[in-house]
């Protein structure tokens, strides 16, 4: 198991909450935490990789920075 911590550009409230976080249990993470601007999600490499949890995070309209590193994520 990963676990990434995001940084969401574009997150305003609750109902942004929600969307991050129903595009992100597609992928049925160990662990979810999302809250405005930020998402931690702990997930199995062998089914899901990081892009694949951007890509989700980014089809619901926002922009999507990893904290590791701190280099934003362009795909």
């Amino acid at each position: 198991m990963t676990t990434k911590e995001f940084k969401i550009e574009g997150m305003s409230c609750n109902h942004c909450v929600m969307g991050v976080t129903k595009a992100l249990q597609v992928f049925n993470p160990a662990d979810l935490k999302v809250e405005i601007g930020k998402a931690v999600v702990t997930f199995d490499e062998a089914t899901t990789t990081e892009k694949d949890l951007i890509n989700a995070i980014e089809e619901e309209g926002y922009r999507v920075h990893s904290r590791e590193g701190g280099n934003p994520n362009a795909v």
